[in-house]
């Protein structure tokens, strides 16, 4: 039996390590689409008034569409190879960005945002696919890394961001770093390649499964829309923190306050985006690792819940006590960001690698459902303060948390017990 331990690899860029260097670097630099979009909302507003809500239905627009064409772009990555995916994507990250950077108004940041969202979504749903793919032995490892990528690229790049937006302005910031990391992703897209057969068909584990399900077998699984709820309630809050967090430091009035931690000296509004994107992307593959030791529900409750003790703190104290805010904000993100590892995982070991990079993307439009929730949250915490939105995201966390340890726990286990499904070929039924 081959497994990712002892590739069988035939070149530098036909082993799995390499692979998943490579979708490392392509998360990380696309993730300021997401995770530094928090930085230019304010300068916006301030150049053309528009408000904040307005401005972040581009947000949500960009969520949305990086999340529900993920399945069509994992289909194409099934059937072509990562390659072609991931380089278009690049490309279009780097327009969108150029756009942003002389949009003048609502409608063509609208446009933007949805151009960033088809190449963002090219990108991830290509690069955490592949992950799956290449490591079928240590599928929340490999996952947690590569969605590292994501959460923490933005980490090496916000506070440069940040200088650029205060010395040469956003627009400047935009065309600058929208250039550079379409061009990175570009480069790197080139050497991905696909795995050999006999990664693909192997089985390491007995909570895994060899058989490939289609798109079609997966929606016809209980399972998956267990996954798909949990999946939505966690990334309804995180989302929503996402956008929020450097807006909720100035509401709270901590933004410009220094703020001392770890020998490093920094105003906390701009301390919480950094340590946050930091904590996320160390969470991803920490938690990925711990759920390939302990199991992936058990790592799934234990990090909502706290999750759901960070976002209590945040609302009690995070608004009198600057150091606690940065310290909370990036607890909470540590915990949160696990799910692009753990949700990837386990939909691989449920329904096979063979067409995993379709079946992940299915499950990655909870992401864009959650964001729905994130303009309703925002105007929410306008009209009726934190304390209301922090109530429902801590309630989301616990409910999520008991759903993985008393429904999908049995639930998963009784899908392994029954094999592959009725209507799988006969030499898969019978492997």
């Amino acid at each position: 039996m081959i497994t990712d331990s002892k590739p069988q690899a035939k070149s530098l860029f036909e082993n799995p390590w390499t692979q998943l260097i490579l979708g490392i670097i392509c998360m990380a630099s696309v993730a300021n689409l997401q995770y530094g979009w928090t930085l230019f909302v304010n300068p916006i507003d301030a150049k053309f008034h528009w408000g904040r809500a307005a401005i972040q239905v581009a947000f949500t627009a960009f969520v949305l569409i990086e999340t529900w064409l993920v399945p069509v772009e994992g289909y194409l990555v099934d059937r072509f190879g990562p390659r072609p995916i991931v380089i278009g994507g690049g490309v279009l990250v780097a327009i969108a960005w150029v756009m942003n950077s002389i949009a003048d108004s609502l409608p063509l940041l609208y446009i933007a945002a949805a151009i960033g969202g088809i190449g963002t979504g090219c990108v991830y749903g290509t690069c955490v696919g592949n992950a799956l793919k290449w490591f079928p032995g240590r599928r929340g490892l490999a996952a947690g890394f590569t969605a590292a990528g994501f959460g923490a690229g933005a980490a090496l790049t916000i506070i440069p961001i940040s200088h650029m937006i205060s010395s040469d302005g956003y627009q400047h910031a935009f065309m600058f770093f929208g250039l550079l990391q379409g061009a990175i992703v570009v480069i790197m897209g080139m050497a991905l390649l696909v795995p050999p057969p006999a990664i693909l068909a192997a089985k390491v584990k007995p909570s895994t499964t060899s058989y490939g399900y289609t798109p079609q077998q997966v929606l016809r699984s209980p399972v998956f829309y267990v996954l798909y709820l949990m999946f939505v309630l966690i990334a309804a809050g995180g989302l929503t923190m996402t956008a929020a967090v450097k807006p909720m430091a100035v509401d709270f009035k901590v933004d410009k306050i220094p703020v001392d931690l770890f020998g490093i000296s920094m105003a906390a509004g701009i301390f919480a985006v950094s340590l946050s994107r930091i904590f996320d992307g160390v969470g991803r593959p920490f938690f990925g690792w711990l759920s390939d030791q302990i199991g992936r529900e058990y790592t799934m409750a234990l990090a909502f819940l706290i999750g759901a003790g960070a976002l209590f703190t945040l609302n009690q104290v995070g608004g009198s006590n600057p150091v606690l805010f940065v310290l909370v904000t990036a607890l909470y993100f540590g915990v949160y960001g696990e799910i692009f590892s753990l949700f990837p995982a386990t939909q691989g070991d449920t329904f096979g690698s063979k067409f995993a990079a379709a079946n992940a993307g299915m499950l990655y439009t909870a992401k864009g459902t959650g964001a729905l929730l994130v303009p309703i949250m925002t105007a929410l915490s306008k009209d009726h303060g934190y304390g209301t939105m922090f109530t429902l995201f801590v309630a989301f966390n616990v409910i999520a948390a008991l759903l993985a340890l008393f429904v999908l726990k049995p639930m998963r286990a009784r899908h392994f017990a029954a094999g592959p499904p009725a209507d799988a070929p006969a030499k898969a039924a019978t492997a």
